[in-house]
This record gives structure tokens, sequence and C-alpha cells, in this order.
């Protein structure tokens, strides 16, 4: 460096120089004096770096050289190939000497030979997929056959409260790597059912072999996990004197009281519990998509094995409170709740590092509790009881008791639900979760492993409905009608509403909402049955039955009523409407049912389980169709018969009337002001009878029948009172008067005034009575010029221009010839 002088060099200005370059002689000359005493050493440094970039380089072409030259090599190898088969090619032309060979070269041997050399692909890919499967399997079988795993229920019976063994944590860490060699190769077996189909014998052996060792390694696992669990003082001790008492206080949780080495342990045993779950269910989704095995219920082992020791412990105390079941669903309760947030604190960190993200450890513990205690009713409780039920002597006593305990399970199956409501409730994005989890939570699964059960079941869930009912046909007020909704007939009443929705707007009496409350108390309980296809057997078995019983009731109720056109019974005529109310009332209510949600998922369900059996034509109605159109039938029969009598007793009142022509006068002629002369004269003597009888049994329907069945009702009637007293009119050969025409006008406005309280317009319920009015009030000039058209081929257009639309031809014709001029 002697020598140096700045000047000498020509140095780049501090502008040009790039980011880093500006950062490293900053860090490397921050004064005046490092520029002389560390450039040397700089120098030295990036000499050395420059001979080693250098060396690299010539490293570099060396390489590219030669693979330049192989290259090379291997394209004059590849040009001579394709040159060598061009000749070959040309050779085996049509015009070549060898066309022959080539041909069957090329047309047949390389054909064969492709699938050889495939067939050995195959056979080649297939003995190395058998060689890893079958590495795999042995090492997993070695493992747990002869280190020891399967021995890892012994070792607890040896050192039950040395927990901080080293033998502890070696059995867990084999019991993992085994569980982490089956899951490898659960991951061959799916790769390979996906790419090689033809690999289904070698898959069998390989779940065959796998099958044997999970049948050994989670025995023991839960043997293990049971002997720690007992190690740690699960479960904890009730107090006799209290349990007995029917009450129990808050018991300790040793979960919570766990130490820090204790809970280490505990937390290895659970997950490697839960580790050996997940492949377990894992195996089970597989065989299912694959081989269209039933897929496995979910369920937590590490949680069942903390309920299964409570269970053996509780079974006691089950046992001595036969007779009072209550204390049973108390004390299952009563432990859930209190140990449920030491389950959820705990447990759901470990399932969560376990990665089983679709469980929860709330959900799990109640739903254990559940199934043991429904495991617990099933073999112990309803066995006995289905076998006294077969004894007469035993059956009210039976049905009793048992009714009793499903009063008792829903309500407790309510209770637990809430638990779980209230713990993940903010873990629900809607409710269809609850819903499913729900009715998955419920003791009632025992009857939807019991079918036989069930339909005893519902005979006495039937039969209970029936003796309910007829308790409240015996009270006098069943079928009364409440007074402050009743119409009175008054001129200015005119309907307004006539959406049903409440009881009292169908003015039904108070035995339909007894038979709906009944109803729907049988729909309650089974709610909570697990099996859709059970729920819908239960309701078909009790509600559906039930309420065709109800129609027959309403059916001889109105029956009963004896009402007829020689028995005009006010009574009688109140009965029919009550049994229309009522059947109106339910059948709206069976339609509101069946529009619900799970009604709608009920016969989906039945549909499809139809469509399966092929035992039933499916339709698309609603669940409770039947029953609704026998209700319809009901109510339509009891309109007709009302509709009958009031339309054959008005003419059994009018026949003499119809008959006797004494006030027709011959000489009497046709006024031009036949309304002045129509209104000086009274109603016929005949005709106030019936209408006043109509009246009053008018007045009587409507103030008992509900307005949307009272509409039909009273158009009926009208419309039959217009066919029978134009036919009337038409029956003989009359010579209309000018009198006779006034009175005749008298009688019908009359007639309007029975229904003018109904109807604003009642002359337009009357279209045939209408016309012939219109006729008979015409002058003489009209009558001849009507005449005339009615003999040429205008006379439809006359007819309607005079608006005539509901008598015929010849009716209009007679009419106009037998008026006196």
């Amino acid at each position: 460096m002697e020598g140096w002088h700045p000047q000498n060099l020509i140095l780049p200005k501090v502008g040009k120089l790039c980011r880093q370059q500006a950062e490293y002689l900053d860090q490397h000359f921050k004064t005046q004096k490092d520029v002389s005493s560390s450039s040397s050493c700089l120098l030295s440094e990036w000499t050395k770096h420059c001979t080693d970039s250098d060396a690299c380089l010539l490293h570099l072409r060396t390489t590219l050289m030669e693979r330049a030259l192989s290259w090379i090599s291997r394209s004059f190898r590849a040009k001579a190939c394709l040159g060598n088969l061009n000749l070959t090619l040309y050779a085996s032309s049509p015009y070549g000497t060898a066309s022959h060979t080539m041909q069957t070269i090329f047309g047949e041997e390389l054909p064969q030979l492709t699938l050889q050399l495939r067939r050995i692909h195959n056979i080649l890919q297939y003995l190395e997929t058998a060689l890893r499967l079958e590495a795999l399997v042995g090492d997993l079988e070695d493992a747990v056959f002869c280190s020891g795993i399967h021995s890892i229920g012994k070792m607890f019976t040896k050192l039950s409260t040395s927990l901080s063994s080293k033998d502890f944590g070696l059995k867990q860490e084999r019991l993992l790597q085994a569980i982490k060699a089956m899951n490898d190769i659960e991951d061959i077996v799916i790769n390979v059912e996906k790419s090689h189909q033809q690999c289904h014998q070698l898959l069998q052996s390989v779940d065959h072999r796998v099958d044997k060792t999970l049948s050994v390694l989670r025995p023991e696992a839960l043997a293990e996990h049971r002997a720690l669990l007992a190690s740690l003082g699960w479960p904890p001790k009730f107090l006799t004197s209290k349990v007995e008492g029917g009450g129990l206080s808050k018991l300790p949780n040793p979960l919570v009281l766990m130490h820090r080495d204790e809970k280490k342990s505990y937390a290895q045993s659970f997950q490697g519990l839960c580790a050996l779950q997940q492949l377990q269910t894992r195996r089970e989704a597989r065989k299912f998509e694959t081989l269209d095995q039933k897929e496995c219920g979910l369920q937590l082992w590490a949680i069942d094995e903390l309920v299964s020791p409570i269970a053996e412990r509780m079974e006691y105390h089950f046992l001595k409170w036969a007779e009072q079941p209550e204390f049973i669903f108390a004390l299952v309760f009563k432990i859930t709740r209190d140990f449920i947030v030491g389950v959820s604190d705990l447990l759901q960190p470990m399932i969560d590092a376990a990665r089983l993200s679709s469980y929860s450890a709330n959900e799990a513990w109640v739903s254990a509790m559940v199934h043991m205690l429904s495991g617990f009713l099933g073999k112990k409780v309803f066995p006995a009881l289905a076998e006294r039920y077969k004894e007469k002597d035993m059956k009210l006593e039976v049905i009793s008791l048992w009714l009793h305990l499903v009063d008792l399970i829903v309500g407790f199956n309510k209770q637990m639900q809430s638990l779980v409501r209230s713990e993940t409730c903010l873990l629900l994005p809607d409710a269809e979760r609850y819903v499913g989890l729900s009715r998955g939570i419920s003791v009632l699964i025992l009857f939807c492993d019991r079918p036989d059960w069930l339909k005893v079941w519902a005979k006495m869930e039937l039969k209970d409905g029936w003796k309910k009912l007829k308790a409240v046909l015996k009270d006098g007020r069943a079928w009364l009608i409440d007074d402050k909704h009743r119409v009175d007939f008054n001129v200015s009443t005119v309907y307004k509403n006539f959406l049903l929705s409440s009881r009292e707007d169908h003015k039904a009496p108070l035995v339909a909402e007894s038979a709906l409350k009944i109803a729907q108390e049988m729909i309650d309980r089974c709610q909570n049955l697990p099996a859709i296809l059970a729920r819908v057997k239960f309701v078909r078995s009790t509600v559906a039955r039930f309420f065709l019983y109800f129609s027959n009731v309403l059916l001889l109720h109105c029956k009963n009523a004896e009402f007829s056109p020689e028995n005009p019974d006010d009574g009688a005529l109140v009965r029919a409407c009550e049994s229309i109310n009522a059947a109106r009332y339910v059948e709206s209510k069976l339609q509101e049912w069946s529009d619900d949600v799970s009604f709608l998922e009920m016969k989906i369900a039945e549909n499809d389980s139809n469509i399966q059996k092929k035992d039933k034509v499916v339709d698309d109605g609603c669940f409770f169709e039947e029953e609704i159109k026998f209700l319809a039938e009901l109510e339509t029969n009891c309109l007709m018969e009302i509709i009958s009598v009031l339309l054959r007793q008005f003419e059994n009142l009018t026949l003499e009337y119809n008959h006797n022509e004494d006030y027709i006068d011959e000489d009497h002629n046709l006024t031009p002001n036949r309304d002045s002369a129509a209104t000086a004269l009274a109603v016929s003597s005949g005709f106030i009878e019936a209408l006043g009888t109509l009246r009053n049994q008018l007045h009587v329907v409507k103030i008992n029948l509900n307005p949307k069945d009272f509409l039909d009702l009273w158009r009926s009637v009208a419309d039959g009172l217009d066919h029978f007293i134009s036919g009337s009119f038409f029956a003989g050969d009359v010579q209309f008067s000018g009198k006779q025409t006034n009175q005749f006008g008298t009688n019908m406005q009359a007639l309007f005034l029975v229904f003018q309280p109904i109807c604003a317009r009642p002359q337009a319920f009357f279209p045939c009575i209408r016309d012939i009015l219109k006729l008979l009030t015409i002058s003489k000039e009209e009558v001849k010029q009507l005449l005339a058209a009615l003999s040429s081929k205008k006379s439809e257009k006359c007819m309607q221009f005079c608006g005539i639309s509901h008598l015929s031809f010849d009716q209009v014709d007679k009419i106009l010839r037998n008026m006196k001029s």
C-alpha cells in the first residue's frame, strides 16, 4: 500500500454508488483512521473473494462444456437412430422388400408388446405397494405384539400410584407410534383404492390384519385409561345418606383437583384415546364409502370411560328407587350439571389438541350420561313393564307407570338439552344444529331400538288420550260456545272477516280445543325420538287414530240431534252447528300442523320409506291428509243435511200456498203501476209461516255456525229456494192477472227481506225469481214486442237485451202468453 495516494485513483461520485455499496463503505470506514487501518484487511479479503469467484466461474465453464458435449453426443445418437428408423420405414413401404415383416411387427407384435409391458408395469407397482404395506403392517404388528404395548393395562395393577413412571410415558409413546403407523397405512390404502382398484384382495388382507391389531390395541388402551382414572379417584364417592333421602350435595370433581404430573399423564392418555378413535372413525368412513358398510356412530371413548364407572356406582341407587323413578332422573341431572363445567374447561382443550373439530366436550358428556340412563331403563325397567303389560290384571297399573316414566323422560330430556344449549349457544350458527342435537340427546332412543315397545307405548298413549276425551265429553260445558262471540240477528250486521284463526273465530265448542290439546301432548312426547321414522310410526298410531275417533264423535253428535222437517227443533240445529264448527276448527289446526317443518320432514321420510318398501302409493299431500279429508266430508255432509231439512220444511209449509188459487182475480187487469199495487197487498197467509220459520232457523244457524260455513249454507238455501219457487211457478197452467202478479211480487219481496240482514242485495241470489219479476212488470207494448221477437230468430238477443238470462225460451214464452191483458 506504499505509494498509495488518493489522487492516483479515479473514484466514482457518491451519488452514483448503489445503496448496498454506500452501506458497505459506511460500515467499514466510519472515520478517517479506518481508511488507513482497515484498507489492507479489506484488500486481502476482496482479493481472496475474487480468486474464489474466478475458480467457481472456471468450474461452471468446465461443467457447461461437459454437459454440452454430452448433449451433442446424445443428439448425434438420436439423429443416427432417426436416420435408421427412416431407412427402415422406407424399406417397409409397399415398394420395399421387407414390407410384410414390418407390417407384422407394427400391426401385431408391437400392440402385444405394449400390453405385456403395461402388465409388467402393473405387476411391479402391485409388488412395490405390497412390499410397502407388508413392511408397515409387519412393523406395526411387531410394535404391538412384541414390544409390550398389549401389556400396558397390567402396568397399573403394579404401579397404580406411580403416575410419573417412565414406563407409562414409554407405553404412551409406543401407542402413539402405533397409531401413526396405522394412519400411514390408511393413507396408502386410500391412494391404492383410488388408483388401483385391482388390488382389492390385497387391501382386504391389510384391513384384516390392521383390524386384528386394533382389536388388541383398543381394549388395552381403554383398560389403561380406566386404571388411570381409578388412580385419580374417579368417580367421586356419593354420600349414601343424602342419596337415599333424594338429595345430593355438590360433589368434588377429581379431574379439577389433579396435580400437574397427574394432569399431564391424563392428557397423554386422553389424547391417545382420541387419536385411536379418530383413526377408527377414518377407517370406518372409508369402508362405508367404498364397501357399503354402515357408518359408525360417533362417541368420545374417553368421555364414555368417565361415565362408565359412574353408571356402575349409580345402578345401586337406581335399583332401590324402582318405585320412585323421579329420584333417578334428578340424580343423573345433578351429576351431569355439577361436572359439566370441569369437563368443559379440562377436556375441550384436549379435544382441540387432538384435532377433533366436530366434537364438543359438553355435548359428548351430556350425551354419554343420557345413553347411560337409557341403557339402564332399557335393561332393567321397561322389559319388566312390557312383561307385566301382557297380564290383564296389571294393564291399568302398567299403563300408569309407563306413561309416568315417559313424562319424566320428556322433562329430563328438556333439562339435559338446556345444559347443552346454555353451554354451546354461541357455537350454534342456526337452529338446525340444535334441533338435531336435541333429538340425539334423548332417553327415548331406547324405543328406536325396540319397535315392539314403541307399539306398546303408542297403544297406551291412545287409550289414555281417549280416556281424557271421554272425561271431557261427560262435562256439560264440553259443547259450549262462548256467548260473547255469538252474532245477533240484526239487519245492520255485516260479516267483514272470514279469515278464521282462533277457536272463538270458528265458534268451536270447548271439546275441540280439548281434543287438540290431548293430541299436542302426544306429539310433544315423541318429538325427542331420535329416529324420524319412529316418530312417524308413533304419530300415525296415536294422533292420527285419535282424530279419526274424534271425527266419529262429531258425526254421532250431529246424527243424534234428530233434526228433520217433521221435528224442527232449534236444539238439534245447534248440535249440528257444533259438530261442523268443531270439525272446521280441528281441520284448520291439522293443516297448520302439517305445514310445520317437523311434519314436512316426517312426510318426506315416510314417502322415501314407502318408495324403498314399495308397499304404499306415495302421494304429495300433507301429513294429516286423510284426517283432514275425513273432517271435510263430515262438514259437507252435516251442512247438506241442514240445507236439505230447511228446504224440505219450507216446501212442506208452502204446500197449501202453491196449490191454492182462490185469491186469483180473473177480471183484474194489468195496471201500469204494479209496484204500488204490490205494496198495498199483504203477504199470502200460506207463505207467512214458511218465511217466519225460515227466518228463525237462519237466525239460529247464524249465531251458532262459523262465518265461512254459514256463508256456504245460506247461499245454498237461497239457490234451492230459487229453483223450488221458480219450478212451482211454472208447474201449473195459470193465467196471470194483475192481482196475482202483484201478490207474487209481494211474497218475493218478503222472501228477500228474510235474507236482507245477511247480504245487501239478496235478490242477486235468486236469479230465476228476479227474471220472473222482470217479465211480470213489463208493459203491454213490451209484451207484444217480446212475443214477436221470440217468434223470430232474434229471441236470444232480445232476452239478453231485456236482462233475462236464467230462464229458458219456453219459460219466457209461457209467462208472456199467460199474462192477461
